[in-house]
């Protein structure tokens, strides 16, 4: 996985009705994209993952 400042990192629900969590990239913290990250979420909390399989990251803007 790689990813850059302002990309989305999307954690998708692990049980039917679980919603998707969607964090901001405010930082790359390993070599060339790589993780961990720190990340800001909806509520401004921020925090530093290691993005496991259930994660993706969408490039650019939202898409609205």
């Amino acid at each position: 996985m790689r990813a850059h400042n302002g990309d989305r990192m999307v954690t998708h629900g692990r049980t039917v009705g679980d919603p998707d969590r969607v964090a901001r990239v405010v930082e790359v913290l390993g070599p060339d994209g790589a993780p961990p990250y720190r990340v800001r979420d909806e509520t401004g909390h921020e925090t530093v993952v290691s993005p496991g399989p259930d994660t993706t990251v969408r490039r650019g803007p939202d898409d609205g």
